[in-house]
C-alpha cells in the first residue's frame, strides 16, 4: 500500500454523531522535571479526539487545570484514579514527559500487565523503562533509534547495528517484540510491524526542536482512538512531517513544538481533500 492508501481509510466523524464517539484518550505523563511534554501531546490529541483524560504528577496536574480555561475539553484526573478511567478511555498514551526511574517502570509495567487488552501508544520514558515482553501487537511504540536500541538491548539478543537492518529485518525486530507497532523517528520515519513496513520521507531541520516527538505520539495516539493501527502510525508520521515542511516554507528552521501542533490540523485536513 501506499501512503495515500491510508489517507483513503481515514474515518472522519459522522455529522449525526454525538460527544464521545469520536474518541477518549487518556495521557499518562509529564513529571516534576519534564512539564512541557504531555502538555504538547495533550494539545494536539484535543484537536482530534472528542474528550481527554489528563493525569500527570500533582504539579503538572496544577499547571494543565490552568491551561484548561483556555484551550481544551477534558478532565484532569490524579494519578490514583487513573484505573478508573483506562477502562473507558478507546487508546492510552503513556510517556511523554516520564523520567526514567524506578517509579516509572512500576506504573508501566503494571497497567500494561493489567490492562493487556486495551490500546496503548507507549513514548518517551514510559519506553525507556517498559519490559519489551509486555508488549503486545495492538500496541505501537514511538522509539527514535537511541530508543529503539535500549529496548532491544532488554531482550538479550544480538541484532548488531540496528541502523544496518533491512525492512524485513526490522519486521523480524517488531515480531521478537510482541508485534508491536513501531513508529521509529528520524530523518526518515520507518513505520512497520512484523507483517508491513512503510518508509515516510520528508521534515527538516526545525523538527529537531524539543517536543516535535510529544507531539507526534500525540497525534498517533489521537488517531489511534478511531482509526485502525497502521493507519494512525503512517498518517501520523506523514502528517507531522508535512506540517514540518509547511513550517519551513514559511519561517524556514525557525518553529517549535507549539507551531507545530497548530499546523497539524490544516496539514492532515489538505491530505484528506486530496487524497
Amino acid at each position: 500500500m501506499t501512503i495515500a492508501d491510508y489517507f483513503h481509510q481515514i474515518k472522519t466523524p459522522l455529522s449525526d454523531s454525538h460527544k464521545g464517539d469520536n474518541g477518549k484518550l487518556l495521557i499518562i505523563g509529564g513529571s516534576d522535571l519534564f512539564h512541557a511534554a504531555s502538555k504538547w501531546s495533550l494539545d494536539v490529541a484535543s484537536k482530534f479526539v472528542d474528550m481527554v483524560f489528563y493525569s500527570s504528577v500533582p504539579s503538572n496536574n496544577e499547571l494543565i487545570m490552568e491551561a484548561k480555561k483556555n484551550f481544551w475539553n477534558g478532565i484532569v484526573i490524579a494519578r490514583e484514579d487513573i484505573e478508573n478511567y483506562i477502562e473507558e478511555a478507546d487508546c492510552i498514551l503513556i510517556g511523554p514527559g516520564m523520567t526514567r526511574d524506578a517509579e516509572t517502570k512500576r506504573v508501566v509495567d503494571d497497567l500494561l500487565k493489567k490492562y493487556s487488552h486495551k490500546k496503548w501508544v507507549i513514548d518517551a520514558g514510559a519506553l525507556q523503562e517498559v519490559d519489551p515482553q509486555l508488549l503486545q501487537p495492538q500496541m505501537i511504540i514511538t522509539p527514535h533509534w537511541g530508543e529503539l536500541e535500549r529496548v532491544v538491548s532488554s531482550l538479550n539478543k544480538d541484532f548488531g547495528d540496528l541502523k544496518k537492518l533491512t525492512p524485513t529485518k526490522l519486521q523480524e525486530l517488531s515480531k521478537e517484540l510482541g508485534g508491536v507497532t513501531v513508529v521509529l523517528k528520524g530523518e526518515k520515519d520507518f513505520v512497520f510491524n512484523n507483517e508491513v513496513f512503510v518508509e515516510v520521507s520528508g521534515g527538516n531541520a526545525g523538527m529537531t526542536k524539543g517536543g516535535t516527538g510529544d507531539v507526534l505520539a500525540g497525534l498517533v495516539a489521537g488517531l489511534y482512538t478511531t482509526q485502525e493501527q497502521m493507519v494512525s502510525a503512517v498518517v501520523a508520521s506523514e502528517v507531522n512531517k508535512k506540517a514540518g515542511d509547511r513550517l519551513y516554507e514559511k519561517v524556514g528552521p525557525n518553529f517549535n513544538a507549539s507551531d507545530l501542533v497548530n499546523e497539524i490540523p490544516t496539514a492532515l485536513w489538505d491530505e484528506l481533500k486530496s487524497s
